[in-house]
């Protein structure tokens, strides 16, 4: 490829090279060749990501992340915050205004299908609002979204032009809060073009900023998630990854708890209710088994059925799995108890509780989202 023609990788960004087959941007010259004359050109690891569901390592450290995004700031833009409405907490990024100066943003709850009907979106926008506000965080509006709904699809873009005012319209987010899946979803809608941009459930898809020029020459640009070491995503193969974030709408599940009761859930959480009395609901994907013991047996069952009984992790996910952590907790009022990646249990008032996770993984107390 001549030095002085760059191309970029469609699906993440990253400038194609054909020399350096274990670096960013790789791709064969005979696929670069086929690309150019299609006029689509993905490096390796998006066309291995896309097809084979195979995810290479990069050689981009957060450092990297940080400073592209850092060039935000400089821009006179708006910022389209993209959170996970499951994973709130897991999905904010630390010092936002560090990236986004006195730009305006617009802070947008994705992947709200995944909650009840029954669950009112204005409580939902409201309760988003008062998070971010918690957060230090002042948006000039708050919106709800899903890329499984084009009418939501076509909300958000229409709320997009409504405060960009003419100019360019970073999308920010963490890794796998949805963001490129959101973009694919408005380029299909401007376009007809399908899954333009690559996405999966593994971390760092995005490799650099990937620009969608808008009527007037301004760009959508889709930057690359900040890369949190402590999301669940990071402890789990990519096998057992789809029981940590939802694709259907959540069933919440009721259990009447007394004292010296647990709850397992895979072999990758466990709660114990040490005092107290009452209903307790568990938000987490469906598929994820929970199960319910006596805590004085729980140590035992734990080590004696984790991996097989108890998964995930698998068998072959358990080397990777660090130590399950214990928090203890005093609960006065009525509150959710998070597991940050995974989900959630509401508790009830004047519980106390220990809550055990993946070394390394947060455990949050919030006001209750339901």
């Amino acid at each position: 490829m001549d030095e002085a023609e760059e191309v970029y990788c469609i699906g993440c960004g990253a400038k194609i090279q054909t020399t350096e087959k274990d670096g960013t941007g790789y791709t064969p010259q005979g696929a670069l060749d086929k690309g150019l004359e299609k006029g689509e050109v993905y490096c390796q690891r998006c066309f291995r990501l896309r097809h084979y569901n195979e995810i290479a390592p990069v050689s981009l450290t957060d450092d990297d992340f940080l400073r592209l995004l850092s060039q935000i700031r400089d821009d006179d833009a708006l910022i389209v915050y993209v959170v996970d409405m499951f994973d709130f907490n897991g999905s904010m990024i630390p010092g936002i205004h560090r990236f986004v100066g006195d730009n305006p943003i617009l802070l947008v709850g994705n992947k709200d299908d995944v909650f009840p009907k029954s669950m009112k979106r204005s409580r939902m926008k409201e309760w988003l609002k008062q998070q971010a506000n918690a957060q230090g965080i002042r948006p000039i509006d708050v919106l709800l979204t899903s890329a499984k709904k084009p009418d939501e699809i076509e909300t958000l873009l229409n709320t997009i032009e409504k405060y960009r005012k003419k100019r360019n319209a970073y999308v920010v987010g963490v890794t796998n809060v949805g963001k490129s899946t959101l973009i694919n979803q408005i380029i299909r809608l401007n376009n007809g073009t399908q899954d333009l941009i690559t996405t999966s459930r593994f971390p760092g898809t995005t490799l650099d900023k990937i620009e969608i020029p808008f009527a007037d020459g301004k760009m959508l640009i889709d930057t690359p998630g900040i890369v949190h070491e402590d999301q669940m995503a990071h402890v789990l193969t990519g096998k057992d990854l789809k029981y940590v974030s939802p694709q259907k709408t959540i069933k919440p599940k009721t259990f009447q708890l007394s004292d010296q009761q647990t709850l397992f859930f895979g072999g990758i959480a466990r709660f114990d209710y040490l005092r107290g009395h009452g209903a307790v609901s568990t938000y987490f994907e469906n598929n994820l088994m929970v199960h319910r013991t006596k805590l004085a047996n729980a140590d035992e069952f734990y080590d004696n059925h984790v991996g097989t009984y108890l998964t995930p992790p698998d068998e072959d996910g358990l080397e990777k799995l660090p130590d399950l952590q214990r928090h203890e907790l005093h609960l006065e009022n009525r509150s959710d108890v998070v597991v940050e990646g995974l989900g959630w249990i509401t508790v009830p008032e004047h519980s106390t509780v220990a809550v055990w996770a993946p070394k390394g993984i947060s455990v949050v107390i919030r006001k209750p989202l339901v």
